[in-house]
């Protein structure tokens, strides 16, 4: 039998495995429902939005259009009004999200300092923030940020009714919110959820900060969306966290412990991280390191907690100054932002990089160092750099990943099978 002549072409194809046991059936209901989640997710990202550019959107008739945001408007996800223009006929009624009568509070909790922030529904800041020292005990942290929060609502009443709050703490968080484990906090099996819900009386999400940073960014309503595939954010601060998302859901693995890469050492005999470990990428671009860097100081931990009084916002301006000591660290921790930067590459491949923290109000100088350390690294040149995006403190992406971690889940796609 003669072979063929004609080219066949195989491609890679995603499977998801159906759990035998976690399983959830499809019912009469869910192609309704995922086109309901649809449809609330189109007027979500192009609000305000009439019913006719809806099923335009959709490719469906008017008709089922009408149903489906007659569904919406009933769970109050979704109002109606403000007439737009039309050419002729009657003026079409404009769909939005429904953020006039409720908020969200966001706190961020970082070693030396928390934020508190209150919200719209889709994370848009209604107050200004609120910041407050981090106190070393985990109670008093509590009863500030309770504090903190009644007078932002009470003062504020047209904020709306709070719907919950969520809270983004540096370290490693399980799956019921308990932060097991914080070494720049100095923490241990901790539950600030409990408290929190006791003394409020609203839900409370407590979630590692970079997996907040990197929900906030997949789920932003502004700017342009990441496109399909994997997204990782890097927290450069007092210690390094990465989060990651696949296809706009957190990576967690089995104990919610995935993206802890800023413990992956990048040399066996390096300076001492505040994890235990030598040689941690942490121990090479966090706050401390590059301070002690600068100083010509030991940058093992605990030694390096004692930064002389010098600041890495002091260290900026002396380098944006022209002052060579500051340039030099700045760009020899570019180089080693690229390490673990290569080392994400090789993980899971991103189609982009978030990085935040401090450094990025020096990314220029930065930039040339990073980049050179990336394309120095074979398989990274193989693999096809990702664009990699910094995000200012001025957006304060901590605080918008915490409101994310309450704002999004009625945004989330129906699970089957």
């Amino acid at each position: 039998m003669g072979r063929s002549t004609r080219s066949t072409t195989i491609r890679a194809v995603t499977v998801r495995r159906i759990h035998p046991t976690a399983f959830r059936i499809a019912h009469r209901g869910t192609s309704r429902e995922i086109n309901r989640q649809i449809a609330l997710n189109l007027i979500r990202s192009r609000q305000p939005i009439s019913r006719a550019e809806l099923a335009r959107l959709m490719g469906v008739r008017r008709g089922v259009v009408s149903r489906l945001v007659e569904e919406l408007l009933a769970t109050g996800l979704v109002v109606e009004g403000d007439k737009g223009e039309s050419a002729r006929g009657r003026k079409p009624m404009h769909l939005h999200i429904e953020t006039r009568h409720r908020c969200v509070a966001a706190v961020d909790v970082s070693a030396t300092r928390t934020s508190v922030m209150i919200a719209d529904m889709l994370g848009h800041p209604l107050l200004d923030i609120a910041e407050l020292p981090t106190r070393r005990r985990p109670a008093d942290l509590v009863a500030d940020v309770v504090g903190a929060l009644t007078r932002l609502l009470e003062s504020n009443p047209d904020a709306g009714r709070c719907a919950g709050i969520g809270v983004a703490v540096s370290g490693l968080v399980d799956a019921s919110g308990r932060l097991r484990l914080s070494p720049t906090l100095g923490w241990r099996e901790v539950d600030l959820r409990q408290p929190l819900e006791a003394a409020l009386h609203v839900p409370v999400v407590v979630e590692n900060s970079t997996k907040a940073c990197v929900l906030g960014q997949v789920w932003a309503t502004r700017g342009e969306a990441p496109a399909d595939g994997p997204v990782a954010f890097v927290n450069v601060s007092d210690g390094v966290g990465v989060g990651l998302a696949v296809d706009g859901k957190l990576l967690r693995g089995a104990h919610n412990a995935a993206g802890e890469l800023g413990h992956v050492p990048l040399n066996l005999y390096g300076p001492r991280c505040s994890c235990g470990q030598r040689g941690c990428w942490e121990a090479y671009v966090s706050k401390r390191a590059v301070v002690a860097r600068y100083r010509g100081t030991d940058p093992s931990w605990p030694a390096s907690e004692d930064t002389g009084a010098v600041t890495i916002e002091q260290i900026l301006e002396r380098a944006r100054a022209g002052e060579s000591r500051a340039l030099e660290a700045l760009r020899e921790t570019g180089f080693f932002l690229s390490r673990g930067l290569g080392t994400i590459v090789k993980a899971v491949d991103p189609v982009r990089i978030y990085v935040g923290g401090e450094i990025t109000a020096a990314w220029d100088i930065l930039l040339p160092t990073l980049r050179d350390g990336l394309l120095e690294d074979e398989v990274v040149r193989e693999a096809g750099e990702p664009e990699i995006l910094p995000v200012p403190l001025a957006e304060h992406p901590r605080l918008r990943g915490a409101a994310a971690l309450i704002c999004t889940p009625a945004f989330a796609a129906p699970v089957v099978s």
